[in-house]
């Protein structure tokens, strides 16, 4: 049962804070209408296209690991363990890495260069709100591990890691 209203908790989550970040704010300044063809580059679209759906597996999956986990991103309702699997393998933040690949995605498709600056404003909140509220919290919460994690694995920029055999 702990699963069920994991998943639940973090499909509501998904909606709300995700959802509003690359859903509503962007809508709000691009009303979804996509540009002239004659007039802006095809292959801009297509690339922001496909930025789109590169940048929404990171938070997808983050958000499926932790409801696996009995918990969700949201910090009301974590996970008893840290998560340190899936896409936090390489990098910390991979649902805000995720969704700034979304938002310049949307740039791109809806020839809207005010993303961009909405994407440095988000990503700009987001490092605040990872510094001194995210970190300290998983910090406490999970002590050891969490410092081992965040010393092993960068917060922005992912890590390539090393070649096998």
């Amino acid at each position: 049962m702990r699963q069920l209203s994991a998943a639940l908790g973090s499909a509501a989550f998904f909606v709300a804070a995700p959802g509003t970040v690359v859903g509503l704010g962007p809508w709000f300044v691009t009303r979804w209408r996509l540009p002239d063809p004659d007039t802006y580059p095809v292959a801009l679209m297509v690339l922001g296209g496909v930025l789109i759906v590169v940048g929404l597996i990171p938070p997808v999956a983050a958000f499926a690991r932790f409801a696996r986990a009995g918990g969700t991103p949201m910090p009301a309702a974590p996970t008893t363990h840290l998560v340190v699997a899936g896409f936090n393998r390489y990098v910390r933040n991979p649902m805000y890495a995720g969704l700034l690949v979304v938002i310049v995605g949307q740039a791109l498709l809806f020839a809207r260069w005010e993303l961009i600056l909405y994407a440095g404003f988000f990503w700009a909140v987001t490092a605040a709100f990872v510094r001194w509220y995210e970190e300290p919290t998983l910090a406490q919460q999970y002590g050891a591990e969490y410092e081992a994690y965040r010393l092993a694995v960068p917060a922005w920029i992912p890590r390539v890691p090393p070649r096998r055999g």
